[in-house]
């Protein structure tokens, strides 16, 4: 089956590491130009902005956006609008607004929009599914805790306005969460602590419920130190469910249960060509709504000054 020919726009760290890679291991997707800029590619025609890179490959039928968050509405309308398939980083974008309305725009245009949230296809996320449908749930409990100077070392943009702080690993657990309950969760109240010289969280409480009034509390923090937590542990009638890792590994009572090989962003990929193929659009906004829920209702705590290490 022939290739489609994808464009990256935005080449930063998690572009080059997870989706260059994935697109490399994939018979779906050929890379052929990166727009960024402030960055190249060593081997690959690179463009300062989506519509030079598209001006100069007109074979280009999708386009991978991996700009911050707050950057990607306008691309992706232009993207839309030129008739290319478009996939979305996670969070798609950097309001529930902008993120439906690219929706309707892919619906008018006839093309595939794909809102990838990567944790969803963790390894274990499946098989915890399916296990926990045999289940009463009685607690969930998460704690998605990581040293934010190591995993998004001087990257301004998450301090500022639409770019999420805390919460732009924490919706990976909210994506996680909204996959594998059954129903609607709702965020009850939330705690946010933000430096004083930041505009967006460095760590949140949030206490919310999912479908039959199950009760669910998370805590994100940006300031772990040591080992980096990202686990989300469940109470059931059949005992204690642990998904940790990022959703990669599953224990049941302390036992680890085998999982497939870790691969979510060729999953992703896996997943955008089969949409393309099918002329569908998978546009989940679910994680996206609770989040703007918790920042926009939210208790504000001030805490110190937030500052990048020498």
């Amino acid at each position: 089956m022939k290739r489609i020919a994808i464009g990256l726009v935005g080449y930063g760290k998690i572009a080059r590491d997870q989706h260059e890679a994935a697109i490399e291991a994939s018979d779906d997707f050929a890379l052929v130009a990166v727009a960024d800029p402030g960055a190249t590619h060593g081997k690959l025609p690179s463009y300062p902005g989506l519509e030079g890179m598209l001006e100069a490959h007109p074979e280009i039928e999708a386009v991978a956006l991996c700009m911050p968050p707050r950057e990607r509405a306008h691309p992706a309308r232009e993207a839309l609008l030129a008739g290319r398939h478009v996939l979305l980083e996670k969070p798609p974008c950097a309001t529930l607004s902008d993120a439906q309305g690219l929706a309707a725009l892919a619906r008018q245009a006839g093309v595939t929009l794909f809102a990838a949230w990567h944790s969803q296809h963790g390894a274990a996320v499946d098989q915890a599914r399916r296990w926990l449908e045999a289940t009463v749930i009685r607690s969930v409990t998460v704690n998605w805790k990581e040293d934010v100077r190591v995993w998004h070392p001087a990257q301004a943009w998450i301090w500022q306005e639409g770019g999420f702080g805390v919460f732009d690993p924490g919706i990976n657990a909210l994506s996680v969460l909204t996959a594998i309950l059954p129903g609607e969760i709702q965020v009850l109240d939330a705690e946010l602590a933000y430096p004083s010289n930041c505009t967006t969280p460095i760590a949140a409480n949030l206490r919310l419920e999912a479908a039959g009034g199950l009760p669910i509390n998370a805590e994100f923090d940006f300031r772990q130190l040591g080992p980096q937590s990202w686990d989300i542990d469940m109470q059931t009638d059949r005992g204690r469910l642990r998904l940790s890792n990022g959703a990669n590994r599953l224990f049941v009572d302390g036992v680890e249960i085998p999982v497939d090989e870790e691969a979510e962003y060729r999953a992703i990929y896996a997943r955008f060509a089969a949409l393309i193929r099918a002329g569908e659009s998978e546009v989940d906004l679910a994680p996206l709504q609770l989040v703007e829920h918790a920042l926009r209702n939210g208790e504000t705590i001030s805490v110190e000054p937030f500052e990048e290490l020498a």
